[in-house]
C-alpha cells in the first residue's frame, strides 16, 4: 500500500512529524514501512506556462518557436521539439536557472541560430512515472488542464512536493489497505483525532428503485450488494489533484468516473465498480455463480472461460463482471456513457481468492476482497463516491440505495482483564493506562468491574478476535520500547535423550566402530521385494500407497533386508564385493486387506555382511566373513547394552539358509524372548541377486529397548585362585553344543566361573555321525581357595551328567 503523506494529512493532523518520522513510528508499532519515496526528484524553478504562439522554427523543420507566458512581466521565447506542442496550451516550463531530476540545469541557449530561454517539459523529464499517463502524453510534453493558474509552482500543481510511504503489510492488517485505515493507525500512534470525509448525498427527484433492481442468488458468496443510480454524468478527465493522488498510489488515471471509484477504493478500502446502466438489461443486476464453461470478455479485452465456483455479476441475460475481480467489456464506462449504476458490495474473501487464482487475474479490487473488506464501509464508500460523481461528473444522484443484505455482522465484544495484560507483557500498567490505549485506537469499551473491561472492537479491525489480540494492541500503542526487560523466571531442566534415543545412538556408534557403514533406504519398496524376502513379519499384509511416486516405490516395507541386498548388489556391480552395512528403521504392518486405520510400525535393526573379512595382505591370510563374524557383532552390542541371557537357537525361517540360521533369543529365567534371526541368506536369493555368501541379521528393537540397561555394576577382582579342567567328549553330530553348556552350568552351579568351547572335530578319528567337542571349564570360589579334591569331585559330576544326558563318550 502506497500512502501519500499529503493525502494522509487531510484525515489526521500530522503537524510536527515528517514522512520519515511517521515511517519510524509506524514500523516501531508493527506496521512496517519499506521505503519513503520523495516525488520531487530534484526539481526547482519549474512553473506553469501558457503557450501564446507556436510557429515553425525558421531554420529547423522539427522544431517549434514558442512564446510562453510564465506569469512574469515579459514572455519567454522557447524552442520546443515536441510534436504535440500547440498554442493555447498550459504546460510545465523550466525557466533559466531551473534544475531538473539528475541535476540537469537549464540555461539560456541558442538553437539553430535562435535563442531559447527555458524548456517546456514532459512528464518523464519531471521525474514522473509516465507509464501511468496516457500514451500520447508519454511521447510529448505534459499538457495541463485549462483551469491551471499560470505561474504556479509545478510542484504544487502536480503534487510533486509530496512523499509516499510504502507499507509492507502482514495479511492480518488489511485495515491499512486504505487511507482512512492508515489514518486511524497514525492517529492512535500520535494520540490525535481522525477527520472523516463528508459523504452527504444530495438526491434528485428520480427514485433509484424505479431505474435499477438487484437480486442475489448466491448469498453465501455475496453478503451485501448495494447500488446507486447516477444519471446525466459527463465523462471527462478527473481533477488534476485526484489524478496526482492516484498516480502517487500507483494507479493510472482514466476518466472521472473510473478515477472516482479508484479514489474511493484507496480512501475507504472498499472496491467499487461503475456500470454503464444503459448497457444492462432494464437496469437489472443479478449475482450468481457461473455456469460450466461460460465465457465473458473482461476489461482487458481477454475472453475468459469460467468455472462453476466463480461468482458473477450479470444483468439477468449476460455476465457483466467477475465479482470482486474485474468488470466486463460489455458494460464499461465509455465516452458516450450517460447513466451509471454504481456498485458497492461485500463478497466472500475465499470466493474472490479462488476465482482470482484460477483465472491468474489479480487486481487492486481482488487484493482487498481476499482479505475481507470492512462491512460497514459498503454503504459509506458508495455514498462518498456518489458525492464525488455529482461534484466532478455533474451527475444527478437518484434517491435511495437498492440493495440486498444476506449476512448480518454481529459486534465483536471482548472482555479483557488488567491482570492478564500485565502478566502477558511483564508490565505494571494501570487500568487508566490501558483505557487510554483503547481511546487512542478509537475502540469503545464498557467497564464491568475494577479490573475488567469489555472492548467493542470496530468492524474495520477484523483481525482482533481474542483478548490476546487486544493485549498486542496495548503493547504496540504503549510502545515496545517501554516494556521493561526482565530475565525469564522458571524451573529449568537439562536436556537429555530418552532411553530409546540413547540405545539407537549406541547401536550406531558400536557398529560403525566395528567397521560397518550405516545406510538409509526408502520406506517404500516394490511388492516383489516383500515376496522375495518377507522377513520377520511374513504374515503381514502389504500396505499400498494411494499415490506412489513410481511402481518401484508403491508399497511400504515389512523388512529392511531387501534394500540392504540392493545396496550390496549395487556395490558388487561396481567391483566392491566387500560390504559391511547396517540400517535401523521402521517397517509397516497390517492385518487388513483394505486399510481402515493406520498401519502398525515396528523399529528394526538389520545387518548385512558379505565378501572378505580383511583385505589381502602378506601378513594376513585372506578369509571370507562367516556366521560367527555376525554373531560377534551381536554379542558385542548386547554386552554393551547390558542384555544378559543371549542364546542362539537353530531355526529355518523363510529367506534364510535352512541349516545356517539361528533364532536370537534372551533367556530371562522365566521365559525365552525371541528378538529376531541371524544366519546366511538363502542360496536361491543369493543367486538371484548375483552375490557371494551373504550373512544377514534382523532384530526387533522394541524388546531390546525394554531389556537394555546402562547401569554399571562394579565387581571386585578375585582374591582366590581358579582351577581349570578340560574335557573332550564325543556326541551326536546334530546335538547343539549350547545344550551341553547349559547342562554344565546347571550341574556345577556357582562354583563354575566360565565354560568355553575351544575345539570341534569331525573326521576319520571320530565315528560317522559323531563329533568331538573340547571344552574348557574354570572353577573358583569367591571367599576361599578351592581344594583339588573338591574340584575333582565336582568335575566328575559334570562329566557323569554329560555322559548320562547326551549319551556322550569321554574321549581319552
Amino acid at each position: 500500500m502506497r500512502v501519500s503523506y499529503g493525502w494522509l494529512s487531510e484525515y489526521v493532523d500530522v503537524t510536527g512529524y515528517s514522512a520519515s518520522d511517521l515511517a519510524e513510528k509506524l514500523t516501531r508499532s508493527g506496521v512496517e514501512v519499506d521505503i519513503v519515496e520523495k516525488l520531487n526528484q530534484g526539481i526547482t524553478n519549474v512553473v506553469v506556462g501558457y503557450v501564446k504562439t507556436c510557429e515553425k522554427h525558421p531554420n529547423a523543420d522539427k522544431l517549434s518557436l514558442c512564446t510562453v507566458d510564465v506569469g512574469k512581466e515579459e514572455d519567454l521565447q522557447i524552442i520546443c521539439g515536441a510534436k504535440n506542442i500547440a498554442a493555447g496550451q498550459k504546460v510545465p516550463v523550466a525557466v533559466p536557472g531551473a534544475v531538473l531530476p539528475g541535476n540537469f540545469k537549464i540555461k539560456k541557449a541558442k538553437l539553430r541560430g535562435v535563442e531559447s530561454y527555458g524548456m517546456i517539459c514532459s512528464a518523464k523529464e519531471l521525474g514522473m512515472n509516465d507509464r501511468l499517463l496516457p500514451k500520447e502524453i508519454q511521447e510529448g510534453i505534459l499538457v495541463l488542464p485549462d483551469d491551471t493558474n499560470v505561474g504556479d509552482d509545478i510542484l504544487e500543481v502536480l503534487g510533486l512536493n509530496d512523499e509516499v510511504l510504502e507499507l509492507e503489510l502482514t495479511p492480518n492488517r488489511s485495515d491499512c489497505l486504505s487511507m482512512i485505515g492508515t489514518a486511524y493507525e497514525i492517529a492512535a500512534i500520535l494520540g490525535r483525532e481522525v477527520k472523516l470525509p463528508l459523504a452527504e448525498v444530495s438526491s434528485s427527484s428520480t427514485i433509484a428503485a424505479d431505474k435499477i433492481s438487484v437480486k442475489n442468488l448466491s448469498p453465501e458468496n455475496c453478503h451485501h450488494y448495494s447500488a446507486r443510480y447516477i444519471e446525466e454524468v459527463s465523462i471527462q478527465p478527473s481533477p488534476l489533484w485526484m489524478q496526482n493522488r492516484l498516480m502517487a498510489a500507483g494507479i493510472r488515471p482514466i476518466n472521472n468516473i473510473v478515477d472516482i471509484t479508484n479514489y474511493v477504493m484507496l480512501e475507504y478500502g472498499q472496491p467499487l465498480h461503475a456500470f454503464d446502466a444503459d448497457q444492462l438489461n432494464e437496469g437489472h443486476i443479478e449475482v450468481r455463480l457461473a455456469e460450466k464453461d461460460e465465457k465473458m470478455t473482461t476489461l482487458d479485452e481477454v475472453e475468459r472461460t469460467l468455472e462453476e465456483s466463480m461468482l458473477l455479476i450479470t444483468d439477468g441475460t449476460k455476465p457483466v463482471a467477475i465479482a470482486g475481480v474485474m468488470g466486463g467489456a460489455n458494460s464499461e464506462v465509455q465516452a458516450e456513457t450517460i447513466n451509471i449504476l454504481l456498485e458497492s458490495a461485500k463478497f466472500s474473501g475465499s470466493s474472490v481468492r479462488i476465482t482470482s487464482k484460477k483465472l491468474g487475474l489479480r487486481s487492486e479490487s481482488s487484493l482487498r476482497f481476499e482479505k475481507e473488506v470492512n462491512p460497514e464501509n459498503v454503504t459509506a464508500a458508495l455514498n462518498r463516491a456518489a458525492v464525488l460523481l455529482s461534484q466532478y461528473a455533474n451527475g444527478k444522484v437518484a434517491d435511495g440505495i437498492v440493495e440486498e443484505l444476506s449476512v448480518q455482522n454481529p459486534a465483536t465484544n471482548i472482555e479483557i482483564s488488567l491482570r492478564k495484560v500485565n502478566d502477558y507483557l511483564g508490565t505494571d500498567l494501570s487500568k487508566e493506562d490501558v483505557k487510554h490505549v483503547f481511546d487512542r485506537l478509537h475502540f469503545s469499551y464498557t467497564e464491568t468491574d475494577e479490573s475488567n473491561v469489555v472492548v467493542h472492537v470496530p468492524s474495520r479491525r477484523g483481525d482482533i478476535t481474542r483478548d490476546v489480540d487486544l493485549i498486542e494492541e496495548v503493547a504496540r500503542i504503549h510502545g515496545y520500547d517501554h516494556i521493561p526487560t526482565s530475565l525469564m523466571v522458571g524451573v529449568t531442566t537439562p536436556g537429555s535423550l530418552t532411553k530409546e534415543q540413547k540405545i539407537r545412538r549406541a547401536i550406531r556408534r558400536i557398529l560403525t566402530d566395528e567397521g560397518l557403514h550405516e545406510v538409509i533406504n526408502y520406506s517404500f519398496t516394490h511388492p516383489s521385494q516383500i515376496k522375495l524376502f518377507p522377513g520377520m513379519y511374513a504374515e503381514s499384509k502389504h500396505v499400498k500407497l494411494a499415490l506412489p511416486m513410481s511402481e518401484e516405490r508403491s508399497t511400504l516395507r515389512t523388512s529392511l533386508i531387501p534394500h540392504l541386498l540392493d545396496v550390496a548388489a549395487y556395490n558388487n556391480n561396481r567391483n566392491q564385493a566387500d560390504v559391511r552395512i547396517f540400517e535401523t528403521g521402521r517397517v509397516f504392518l497390517t492385518e487388513e486387506e483394505t486399510l481402515s486405520r493406520l498401519p502398525e510400525e515396528k523399529e528394526l535393526l538389520s545387518i548385512l555382511l558379505t565378501g572378505k573379512r580383511e583385505t589381502a595382505h602378506w601378513s594376513v591370510q585372506e578369509n571370507k566373513v562367516d556366521f560367527y563374524d555376525l554373531k560377534g557383532h551381536v554379542e558385542t552390542l548386547f554386552e554393551y547394552l547390558g542384555i544378559i541371557g543371549l542364546e542362539f537357537v537353530s531355526a529355518s525361517p523363510n529367506g534364510f539358509h535352512p541349516g545356517r540360521t539361528a533364532s536370537i533369543q534372551i533367556n530371562t529365567g522365566e521365559q525365552n524372548i525371541e528378538l529376531g534371526w541371524i544366519g546366511q541368506l538363502h542360496p536361491s536369493i543369493q543367486q538371484e541377486k548375483d552375490l557371494e555368501e551373504v550373512y544377514i541379521l534382523e532384530i526387533a528393537l522394541e524388546e531390546v529397548y525394554k531389556l537394555s540397561s546402562f547401569d554399571i555394576e562394579y565387581v571386585s577382582l578375585p582374591k582366590y585362585p581358579a582351577i581349570g579342567r578340560d574335557i573332550a567328549i564325543v556326541v551326536g553330530q546334530t546335538l547343539q553344543i549350547g545344550e551341553i553348556v547349559n547342562s554344565i552350568k546347571e550341574t556345577a552351579k556357582e562354583l563354575l566361573e566360565s565354560v568355553s568351547v575351544f575345539d570341534i572335530y569331525t573326521g576319520e578319528k571320530v565315528s560317522s555321525g559323531k563329533k568331538s567337542v573340547a571344552l574348557s571349564l574354570t572353577y573358583r570360589h569367591n571367599e576361599r581357595t578351592l581344594t583339588d579334591e573338591e574340584v575333582t569331585e565336582l568335575h566328575s559330576k559334570v562329566v557323569e551328567e554329560i555322559e548320562k544326558s547326551f549319551n556322550a563318550e569321554l574321549r581319552k
